[in-house]
């Protein structure tokens, strides 16, 4: 007696998301503020300006940016914001934080562009091992955009999933 071996969980109308599908491949450079500091501490307006005016942006082209200050210098929020804007004046995607911060902020980004078309009204996993320890929050950013089209949200794998929501 032959019995052929079905994978009911491949025909199942359930809709798996990996965080993992929304890592871009992209290369982030810091770019650290305190060199530019006297003393690596004081900023000094007029020659942060000059310095930032000067300075050759265009070698961050083929990379993102990710501006920060390494140490404990108190820097006034308007200096990250100049080069942010030197930097999106060369189309240069940039943000004034973390690298971690960054990849979540991108993270995010890809989140928005989900096509909701395809979970309308469908059971949707989240996938709960991945190769990236995420941050939580990016779970409620994936809740709050699957919520209002899915048919249930569950957390984990297919053979072992924990229910989050279910549409009455």
């Amino acid at each position: 007696m032959s019995h052929e071996i079905e994978n009911r969980v491949s025909k199942s109308p359930i809709k798996t998301i990996d965080l993992d599908d929304f890592i871009l491949n992209y290369n982030i450079e810091i770019f650290d503020i305190k060199v530019w500091l006297k003393d690596e501490l004081i900023l000094i307006e007029r020659d942060f300006r000059e310095k930032v005016k000067s300075y050759d942006w265009s070698i961050y082209k083929k990379v993102f940016v990710s501006i920060q200050c390494s140490n404990d210098a108190i820097i006034p929020h308007w200096a990250f914001m100049l080069i942010s804007s030197e930097l999106k004046k060369l189309n240069i995607k940039n943000f004034i934080g973390s690298v971690s911060d960054f990849e979540n902020y991108l993270t995010i980004e890809a989140i928005n562009t989900i096509d909701l078309s395809n979970y309308n009204n469908k059971p949707i996993i989240i996938k709960g091992c991945s190769n990236k320890d995420f941050k939580q929050s990016l779970y409620s950013i994936l809740i709050e955009k699957l919520q209002p089209v899915a048919r249930s949200i569950m957390f984990g794998e297919a053979c072992s999933s924990v229910p989050i929501f279910k549409r009455k």
